[in-house]
């Protein structure tokens, strides 16, 4: 009887310790796992969209003050381009890169979402 005994009372005993750990009850620790997960949910979603912005964000760059280094950072300008657009400066507005025919109506629309005139 005393076998059956110490088992139940080490088994008694364990429960106790393990519940006296945690002073919740298991409705304030699913709570709190909730809240966890929700905050952590939306942090990813914060660090997602950080990363999107980040990766989709262009930057602009100014006709009229550009060095020939920014301009060649841009798509399809190649160190030539970049010599005859400085050349051709100053500009009103982006689009005088085609009339002027430094650049063709095909380059021109792989830039134009990145090029400002600023005078």
């Amino acid at each position: 009887m005393k076998r059956k005994a110490l088992p139940l009372a080490l088994l008694g005993a364990g429960l106790m310790v393990f519940s006296g750990c945690t002073n919740s009850s298991p409705d304030q620790i699913r709570q709190k796992t909730a809240e966890e997960t929700a905050a952590v949910k939306r942090d990813t979603k914060a660090v997602a969209q950080g990363l999107k912005d980040g990766l989709s964000s262009k930057h602009s760059v100014d006709l009229n003050k550009a060095s020939k280094q920014d301009l060649t950072s841009l798509p399809g300008i190649t160190s030539e381009k970049a010599d005859r657009i400085i050349a051709e400066r100053p500009y009103a507005n982006s689009h005088q890169l085609v009339t002027r025919h430094v650049l063709s109506d095909d380059e021109y629309a792989q830039v134009q979402d990145r090029l400002v005139v600023n005078q």
